[in-house]
Formats: C-alpha cells, sequence, structure tokens
C-alpha cells in the first residue's frame, strides 16, 4: 500500500497508469522513458524485470482539474 497526501495541485494534471503530467504529451515523453529504461530508477532488492506499460489509449489524454473537472 502506498499513500501520499497534500495539497492539492493549483494546475490540472493527466493521469495515467503510474504517471502524472502537466500535458499529454509529458505521459507520452514518460511512457517512452520507462519502456526504454530511462529516467526512472530501480526497485532495490528486486531482481524481476519492470512491468511493461500498457500501451496508450488512441485518443488525447485530457486534464482534470483540482474538483475533477476535464480541462481542454
Amino acid at each position: 500500500m502506498f499513500l501520499l497526501g497534500g495539497e492539492l495541485f493549483e494546475e490540472p494534471r493527466v493521469m495515467w497508469w503510474n504517471f502524472v503530467g502537466r500535458s499529454h504529451e509529458e505521459i507520452v515523453e514518460a511512457q517512452q522513458d520507462w519502456m526504454a529504461g530511462r529516467r526512472f530508477g530501480l526497485v532495490g532488492g528486486c531482481s524481476s524485470e519492470p512491468l511493461p506499460a500498457p500501451p496508450l489509449p488512441t485518443v488525447r489524454l485530457l486534464a482534470r482539474d483540482r474538483h475533477g473537472h476535464t480541462v481542454r
């Protein structure tokens, strides 16, 4: 279990799988970096390969504001 708390972000955020970013493009970049083994660290003591990220949706990911409303 992982619990994360704190102040809400002021600006809208895009969330998909294990990634959070400011835009669709940031999520695409994070997914590509994950699959290429860049930018993200390894879990110490774990000998398993990282899980592959699922394919991105075929539609543009939209941001949501702090109240859960979609921002276009």
